[in-house]
């Protein structure tokens, strides 16, 4: 087996370990209210960090390019209250144009 191999299957056990380990540890019990909230603004923040870091960074530094003026693009459309896949094709056409053109 390959060391990549070897990794994705100790990824898989530690996951497998993490998930099966908040049943335990709870116990049917309630969790508190303030720990529901937090789990739940969990994914919105990853998602946003995601969004973050494949835009803007590109080996542990900041770039400005045809993806951020394409994010910015969606951002306004959606501050104009356009339709999520609307301001998604818009994004996704400005960096196209900025890429052919650019």
């Amino acid at each position: 087996m390959t060391t990549l191999w070897l990794t994705l299957l100790a990824v898989a056990l530690a996951n497998a370990a993490i998930k099966a380990s908040g049943p335990v540890l709870v116990g049917g019990r309630e969790l508190p209210p303030r720990a529901g909230v937090v789990i739940s603004l969990l994914a919105p923040a990853l998602l946003a960090a995601l969004v973050v870091t494949e835009t803007f960074g590109e080996d542990g530094k900041l770039v400005l390019d045809e993806k951020a003026i394409g994010v910015g693009v969606a951002a306004v459309a959606l501050l104009l209250r356009a339709p999520v896949l609307v301001a998604v094709f818009l994004a996704a056409l400005t960096a196209a144009l900025v890429r052919a053109l650019g």
